[in-house]
Order: structure tokens, then sequence, then C-alpha cells
């Protein structure tokens, strides 16, 4: 596989160099024909170039007749090769292209700056757009532009849980940033391009409680935060219906019915396939199946064409008893000294997934999946059962800018190394935005445990489908 990436980063590279020769020789053949005959010396005048040492000195003629007979006329003509400057009287005005037939031809130096200029643009434009991207490694700036939606406005999607705007925070000024990579450019969201790129298409997230705040960030970011009448409530299509007793449905899907656009989300906290043990008893335990995917993803796959996966909080003990999930492998209890702790457990689930991912990429060539890396908590003083805090207010007080290469989710970018399965590296930008979390503020105003896990939104989560979208 290592194999196979070197040769397409070659492939990258050849493709760059191709098009690099293509622009030189289209523009040095417009050269030729609006630039070099305004160039040429007005009659009686004679450039005088330095003699080449392999052969006869030559000279640029105009209608002069009186030229010296060991002189010959050099043509206009396309040019190809390399650029030098002559030295001499005219050596700042004049560039000398070598051509094919070895006979030099000239162009300004306003031209020849024209040239450079092109090809510096071309340069740069290659490199933005056809050499892979590191979009973890960057930092965050101000932009007046941002949010991309309101707080205020985005009810229909936004669970006001979230929305801080609607509680007692006061400082909005983590609102106010945009992540900028390092080597590329990212490029800009907007919801009817996103549309128009999905068109026909279904995106899936599946994942715990931040992805969800993901789903919900991506629908503000493609409707602006506006109520959208249109918008087609299909997760019935899904199974994504609420059960009798249940306070919400597993998920919900929702279609832009002008591009036949899906986006949904289906809770799944530990990626893996959650099945009663015993059906008929209420009370019974679930077998958790870490060698499994989910039923809901097994089942409707092949409806999707941006698969988005994460996991990662609900791994501890606590969640596991609390939810009655027992480790199973291979169809019985787990027996694996190995995988019985809960970090053993999760390495070897997002490792399963995973392979199970990539080995049905072939089998639906329409879709790319990515795996996301874990979002960072913030809690100080504590964890969120013993007192801890995230009361920052203070955007970047704790750096702005992520240099490193390596991820900070070493478990998932291992996982996914050497696989068809996308990165979708978000945990280093997001551990510089500890003022971003819910902390303290809610709804009712009432004291309680602080919230540093979930984002406000508008905020962090956006980035992560900015990142997301540059790469769909």
């Amino acid at each position: 596989m290592k194999g196979g990436i070197h040769r397409l980063k070659v492939s990258q590279f050849s493709l760059i160099l191709i098009g690099f020769v293509c622009a030189t020789v289209l523009v040095l053949a417009w050269t030729k024909t609006t630039l070099l005959t305004s160039l040429i010396p007005a009659q009686g005048r004679t450039l005088q170039l330095d003699q080449d040492v392999s052969g006869p000195r030559e000279i640029l003629k105009g209608n002069d007749s009186s030229a010296q007979s060991d002189t010959k006329q050099v043509e206009p003509a396309a040019s190809s090769g390399v650029v030098f400057s002559p030295e001499g009287e005219n050596s700042k005005n004049l560039t000398i292209v070598k051509r094919k037939d070895n006979t030099p031809s000239i162009i300004g130096e306003a031209e020849s700056k024209e040239v450079s200029r092109g090809m510096k643009q071309f340069l740069n434009y290659s490199f933005l757009h056809f050499t892979d991207c590191n979009y973890a490694k960057g930092k965050w700036v101000f932009d007046d532009n941002r949010p991309l939606y309101s707080g205020f406005g985005c009810k229909q999607w936004l669970s006001s849980m979230w929305a801080c705007r609607l509680t007692q925070r006061t400082d909005f000024e983590y609102e106010k940033l945009r992540w900028q990579p390092k080597q590329c450019k990212m490029e800009d969201f907007a919801g009817p391009k996103f549309l128009e790129r999905m068109r026909d298409k279904t995106l899936a997230f599946i994942g715990d409680s931040l992805g969800r705040q993901q789903f919900q960030s991506l629908m503000c970011m493609v409707t602006g935060g506006e109520e959208r009448s249109d918008v087609q409530d299909v997760g019935y299509e899904y199974g994504l219906v609420k059960a009798r007793g249940a306070v919400r449905p597993e998920g919900w899907a929702y279609r832009f019915p002008n591009t036949n656009t899906t986006i949904l989300y289906y809770w799944s906290a530990s990626l893996c396939d959650i099945q009663p043990i015993n059906i008929s008893n209420p009370s019974t335990d679930f077998a958790m199946h870490l060698d499994r995917p989910p039923a809901f993803l097994h089942h409707y796959l092949h409806k999707f064409h941006v698969l988005v996966l994460n996991t990662g909080h609900h791994w501890n003990r606590g969640k596991l008893n609390a939810n009655r999930w027992i480790m199973y492998v291979e169809g019985v209890p787990n027996t694996n000294r190995k995988i019985a702790d809960i970090a053993g457990a999760k390495n070897f689930t997002i490792h399963s997934m995973v392979k199970w991912v990539n080995s049905q990429l072939p089998l639906h060539p329409g879709l790319k999946a990515f795996f996301r890396s874990i979002s960072p908590r913030h809690f100080f003083n504590g964890d969120w059962n013993t007192g801890g805090t995230c009361d920052n207010t203070t955007p970047l007080s704790g750096g702005k800018e992520v240099l490193k290469d390596d991820s900070s989710d070493p478990l998932v970018a291992g996982a996914v190394s050497g696989t068809s399965v996308k990165f979708l590296d978000i945990t280093a930008l997001s551990e510089l935005r500890d003022e971003g979390h819910m902390s303290r503020y809610s709804i009712k105003a009432t004291p309680g445990m602080q919230d540093c896990l979930h984002w406000c939104l508008p905020g962090v989560p956006d980035t992560w489908n900015e990142i997301l979208f540059a790469q769909i």
C-alpha cells in the first residue's frame, strides 16, 4: 500500500510537470505573435549580442540591408528551451530564449516578467490543488465574515441545549474564528455549492453525540441557519422514527428536494453492533459485538455516498455498565484478556470497523468513507463528575497554531493508515479551542456540572465540516 501511495504522488507530480511544460509552450508561442515584433529594433539600428564561443556571432537585424555577411536573420519563432539573460548594454531589457534549432529568440523585460508571473501562478495553483493537504496543520485566524449562520436563527435544526446564543453567555468572540491550513488553501464553504456537489447523493454521520453536533452544524451551514419548509424529513426511509416510550429517535434524515441531497445522522456511540441477549426479557443485557459494524450501517451502506464515522467518549466502564453492554467477539462473550479492558476493546473495535468499511469500498465505488478523530475534552481541576471546569472565555489563550505533522489521535490515525478510509483529523486544532465549550451555560441557568465536552454552535464543529467539504 505504501508503494501505491508513492506511485500516486509520483503520478501527481508528473501531471504538474506536464502541465508546466504545456503552459510554457503556450505562453511563449503567444509571446511570438504578439510581443516579439514590437521589440524588433527600428531601421538602421543593430543590437550586438555576446559572441557564442561555439559558432559565429548572431545579431538581430532590422531592415538595414548593410548588415555584414557573417550575420544571419533571427526569425521570430515559438521557443522551447532554457531562458537566460545576455550580458552587456541591453541585458536589462532583453531575454534570450533558446529555440530547438539553437537560434535565439528575444523577448522584453516586461514580457519576461509576465511569463515568470504566469509560471509562478500556475505552480502555486498546482501546489494548492494537486498535492495532498494536511488540513490538520495550520492556525486559527479571526474573520469578520464568521459565523456562517446565526445561533438565534437555526432553531429548525439546532438543539437549544447547544445554542449558546440562547443561554446566559455574553461573549461570542469564539464565533469569529476560522481555521487556515498552513500549506494549502481550503475551499470556502457555501450551502448551494455543497448541495450541488452532493446532488443525488446521501451523506451519513454515524457516531456519538459529537457526531450529532457535527450533523446539526452541517444542517445549519447548508441552510445558512434559515427556516426551510421545503426540506423533507425522510427518517422513515431509514427506520429513524421514535419508538414508543423513547425520548428521541435513533437518528434523523433530511432531504433537500431541489438537488435530491440527503443528510442523516445515526446514533452509535461505540460503532459496535448492539443486540439484546434475551429479546423476551425487558431488562436483558446487550451483546456488544466488537467485531461487527452497527446493523444500521450494514443495512443501509449501499445508499450512502459520503460516510463520516466517530467514536470515543463512551468507551469507559461506567457507560458500559449503565447500558448493560457485554463485550462479544465472534458471536460469543469475549475471553481475550488483551481486549477485555476498555482501551484494548476500543482499539480492537476501531480497527475492526475500519477494516470492514475498507473491505466494502470496492463494492461501492461511489462511496467516500471518513473516520473522524476524537473531539478533545477540556476539563480543568477535575473531571465531568468531580468538579471539572472550563471557564476560560478568551479565544486562543493557549496558542493558535498546530505545527506538528503527526495526529493527536494516534489510534484512529493508525487504524486508517494503509487503507482507503480517509482520516478527518480535527483533534489538535480543536484542542486550541477550550473557550468554545458549553461550559456552565444552559437554557435554564441552573448551577451544576459543567459541559466541557460538547461545543457551542455556531462553533468548532463548523470547522470540521469545512474540512470535510474540502475533501468531498
